[in-house]
């Protein structure tokens, strides 16, 4: 795993990525409904970024905090959705800040949903992170998280992007019970990426996601659905684990 990374404001590549998967509607839409079954109540999300699965929640008329790292994309936040009556705010948080009960108390047990999309793989220490988003949520709370899959796979687009690691059930599965949750669903997600990841990061070696290429994987998003379905979500480019918050520690 890659040393400790220095944070950094500024953030070109993470932008950028955003920017093109923001074009990408169907694919934003596929990702929000795998996850909307395990959404309830008042919902925090966790790197919201330019609100590309934010918007959906909203749409759904689901209350949602939206959190970021970084000021910049708080401020786009606020700026995009403040008109929305379901929007609650922004906050800049850090999963990892060594204050963060005092600095977030307001927020603590405060929500019944929490999740967090391609955000922990970018955390040196994941356990902490997931023991911070517990917090956050109510008793019987749930938190939902989507990572990477499989280290094999871990090229130059993880490393552009700042990923740690990539995940497996297990792995994820394993973060999860160290905090004391109970696992209530776990999924594979997105089987043809693979082959796109591979093959234009570990092959060409590409370093950022070509705008064309998710453009045209936006386009045939209904059938990779089927392809998902078919093979009942046994392998996919990301991984999803939903635990239920049963116990405070």
């Amino acid at each position: 795993m890659p040393e400790a990374l220095k944070f950094e404001e500024q953030d070109e590549v993470g932008a950028s990525t955003l920017e093109v998967i923001a074009k990408a509607d169907k694919f934003n839409q596929w990702m929000y409904q795998a996850i909307k079954p395990y959404c309830r109540g008042k919902v925090l999300e966790i790197g919201s970024g330019i609100g590309n699965i934010s918007r959906f929640f909203m749409q759904d008329q689901f209350e949602i905090l939206l959190t970021d790292i970084r000021k910049g994309y708080c401020k786009t936040l606020e700026t995009n959705f403040k008109q929305h009556p379901c929007f609650l705010g922004t906050e800049v948080m850090d999963l990892t800040d060594p204050n963060f009960d005092q600095k977030f108390a307001q927020h603590l047990g405060q929500y019944d949903t929490v999740f967090a999309l391609n955000v922990i793989e970018h955390i040196y220490d994941d356990v902490l992170a997931v023991a911070n988003c517990k917090k956050l949520l109510k008793q019987g709370g749930q938190l939902i998280v989507l990572v990477p899959s499989y280290q094999k796979l871990y090229n130059g687009f993880d490393k552009e992007l700042g990923h740690y690691r990539r995940y497996t059930i297990p792995l994820l599965r394993e973060v999860f019970q160290k905090n004391h949750f109970k696992i209530i669903h776990k999924q594979y997600f997105n089987f043809i990426g693979i082959f796109g990841w591979y093959v234009t990061g570990s092959l060409l070696k590409k370093e950022t996601i070509p705008s064309g290429q998710m453009a045209l994987y936006n386009t045939f998003v209904p059938i990779f659905k089927v392809i998902d379905k078919v093979l009942l979500n046994l392998a996919g480019l990301s991984t999803i684990v939903v635990g239920k918050k049963t116990r405070s520690n």
